[in-house]
């Protein structure tokens, strides 16, 4: 039998996720390049394939949220420190995801750069805070993180709550530049409308806004598909008959939007669009047992990241809804009550999220400069990570 190999690697946590997260030079010669044997890697860390959706035999927690691997190394490219690749790994089907970021692990990735010493430590001010810029080498997009420093390394204890986070940490601010979609014919909505009438066979047809910031999204209003928009978890997930819904309604945005050619394209593409539905602000209690008043809040959303309901929002989501709330005319804006607005605050299962968003039109084109959100970020544990010399 081949013994165990031993990997340098850091369990940490961003916003409302957690993943693994590696130096590029840390890992083993064969998985420094894209692969296969990089896919087989990160799975056997993470704990999958795994039929019975529990990760015991690895680092996940069966959730999309802690289905992650990272990987950093020092960026070639100008004007930025690291580049950071990330792979969402299915926790019972064969394959890893690369199709998209984590806004999340995006405020870890600032982090980590300076606890993996990728930053000078001349740069590393006794009291302050170390401005990190990050190249997303899944989508080609710069994400710069402003990280609080104390006695020249990272602060990561202070008093910022983050709902969907149990214990406060310290406030990194994020601010996603330019995130809309400029690939060869891309654009910040793929179809060329703020709302397209989305038919999905075996669903129905009603309104959707389709999107490309921070990573594409469907956005349909919660009422025509039989919601409230304060819906938590448990009514969602444990409803087989809803996920299959929710599937469907993906796969058609994917297609009108482009990002696949055939339906069956979808089962390998999880994690690229996401499914989201947006209602007006009403109360609810959120799923910490928070009371969470409709004038609290803007607009109500809920999203779906690989098949089921998240328990807070995924990081790049907001960025989507910042920006689509921006727009006049979306749904995301409609539901805030339309108009002009460069801020946005939204009700997610765990609480509410604050995202800042600067759009601008220029003959009917939108264009979004920036999207800004506060998250926070802890190392877990740090070490080694063990798995079989013959899994990869």
């Amino acid at each position: 039998m081949v013994p165990q190999i031993k990997v340098p690697a850091t369990y940490l946590r961003g916003g409302t996720s957690k993943g693994v997260f590696f130096r590029l030079e840390d890992l083993p010669e064969a998985a420094q390049v894209p692969g296969r044997a990089r896919d087989r890697l990160f799975q056997r860390v993470i704990g999958s394939p795994d039929p019975y959706s529990a990760h015991i035999d690895g680092m996940g927690g069966a959730t999309s949220s802690t289905s992650k691997c990272v990987i950093l190394s020092k960026s070639s490219r100008p004007g930025h420190d690291v580049d950071y690749l990330y792979g969402q790994i299915s926790i019972d089907k064969d394959f890893v995801d690369w199709s998209g970021n984590c806004g999340n692990l995006s405020t870890g990735a600032g982090a980590f750069a300076i606890h993996a010493g990728y930053i000078d430590s001349a740069r590393l001010a006794e009291d302050g805070v170390c401005t990190v810029r990050i190249w997303q080498a899944n989508i080609n997009k710069t994400i710069i993180a402003h990280v609080p420093v104390s006695n020249g390394q990272v602060q990561e204890t202070g008093d910022f709550e983050l709902d969907g986070v149990t214990f406060p940490a310290a406030e990194i601010v994020l601010e996603f530049m330019d995130p809309s979609d400029d690939s060869e014919g891309g654009s910040l909505f793929p179809t060329g409308n703020l709302v397209d009438q989305l038919d999905v066979p075996g669903v129905g047809s009603f309104q959707a806004t389709m999107i490309t910031a921070g990573i594409p999204t469907v956005f349909v209003n919660a009422a025509d598909i039989g919601y409230t928009g304060s819906e938590l978890r448990e009514a969602i997930n444990t409803d087989p008959a809803a996920l299959a819904r929710f599937e469907k309604i993906r796969v058609a945005g994917a297609l009108r939007m482009g990002l696949i050619k055939t339906p069956e394209e979808a089962a390998t593409r999880q994690h690229t669009p996401k499914i989201a539905f947006v209602a007006p602000p009403v109360d609810y209690v959120a799923s910490s047992g928070k009371m969470i008043s409709a004038s609290e809040v803007d607009l109500l959303v809920r999203a779906l990241s690989m098949g089921k309901l998240h328990h807070a929002m995924m990081g790049t989501a907001a960025v989507a809804i910042g920006t689509a709330a921006a727009i006049p005319g979306t749904l995301v804006n409609l539901a805030a009550g339309g108009g002009a607005r460069n801020v946005v605050t939204f009700g997610h299962p765990s609480g509410t999220l604050k995202v800042g968003a600067a759009a601008s039109e220029n003959g009917g084109d939108w264009k979004v400069e920036k999207v800004t959100m506060s998250r926070s970020a802890r190392v877990l544990m740090e070490g080694w990570v063990r798995i079989p010399g013959d899994s990869f």
